[in-house]
């Protein structure tokens, strides 16, 4: 059992390097997810195993913790407002400046991608617009799919499915039409997989190499952090958005007590934010 002065411990540790926040009430869900690892480190307690994650110069094992203790709750088209928005609003908008000559791209960054259902959702919304825009290519997008997660990632790149991750917010007419229906698995059709490009990020770390973007969806991580990191982020965010780029948030997610950049926008029933 994990005691109160380990918990603190590990929660400090974990905030240090991802900025998760923990808080007091979080004990049993530490030692649920991280008694496993423990004993595979061949650890006695969890006051050892975090003398070892501090003590590893490489950071395997920090990577293990946090791949523990992350939250990899996702599936497609998750809310949908999202995805309409982008469908009747923001690729007609970026569409027009593609046509006119004023851009080359839409770019996208899709920054705690799970297993994929996101970052394919926006490519399979881009691929249907594009039925109704034949003058548009899907090279005329480049979406950055990132997690903090190497197992994610790679799972994500695999673009496999079973019957349960597929039934989640995906309809029948884009099942058969973006993927190959297995024995066991559904598998995502190559010209879906190469839209997007996978990268491993710590959002703790600086993002400015990604380069500037359109759009970014942050969506379901901000209830993870603390408030100085929710203010920190959304402020390096609106620095990467080019002007009058768009950021993309969680349903439950707002930004009023945290940042004055943006402008809240709305279309049907939702919210997303344009930079100032």
């Amino acid at each position: 059992m994990i005691s109160l002065e380990e918990f603190h411990l590990i929660r400090d540790y974990i905030e240090k390097h991802c900025g998760i926040h923990l808080s007091d009430d979080k004990e049993y869900l530490v030692e649920a997810r991280l008694t496993t690892l423990m004993i595979e480190q061949g650890c006695k307690s969890f006051g050892e195993l975090h003398l070892k994650a501090v003590g590893d110069k490489t950071y395997a094992l920090r990577d293990k913790i946090i791949e523990a203790i992350t939250t990899n709750e996702t599936f497609w088209f998750r809310d949908l407002h999202p995805f309409g928005i982008l469908n009747e609003v923001l690729f007609n908008k970026f569409a027009e400046e593609i046509i006119s000559g004023n851009r080359t791209k839409i770019k996208v960054w899709c920054s705690a991608c799970s297993t994929g259902q996101e970052p394919y959702s926006i490519a399979m919304t881009f691929l249907d617009f594009l039925r109704k825009h034949p003058s548009l290519s899907p090279d005329h997008i480049e979406i950055l799919a990132t997690d903090i997660s190497s197992t994610v990632l790679f799972l994500a790149k695999l673009g496999r499915y079973d019957s349960l991750a597929i039934s989640r917010g995906l309809s029948d007419d884009f099942k058969n039409r973006y993927f190959k229906k297995g024995e066991k698995v559904w598998t995502l059709n190559d010209n879906v997989k190469r839209m997007i490009k996978f990268q491993k990020l710590n959002l703790q770390e600086s993002f400015s190499h990604i380069g500037r973007q359109d759009i970014i969806f942050c969506r379901n991580i901000l209830i993870y952090f603390s408030t100085d990191f929710k203010q920190d982020i959304l402020k390096r965010l609106a620095a990467l958005l080019r002007p009058n780029g768009h950021l993309f948030l969680g349903a439950s997610e707002s930004i009023i007590l945290y940042t004055n950049e943006y402008e809240m926008m709305r279309h049907a029933m939702g919210l997303y934010y344009q930079v100032k």
